[in-house]
């Protein structure tokens, strides 16, 4: 992991019962950066 990310995720799935609502989600977040995940829900 590099020393300036403050979140890293690689292949992250998540099912809620038989609702995948996740995929194989590759994420970074560097130190400083503002980031909003939003879905149809809100």
């Amino acid at each position: 992991m590099n020393g300036n990310l403050a979140i890293e995720t690689k292949s992250l799935t998540k099912h809620y019962g038989d609702v995948e609502a996740l995929t194989n989600l590759d994420l970074q977040v560097r130190m400083g950066e503002v980031f909003g995940f939003l879905g149809p829900n809100g």
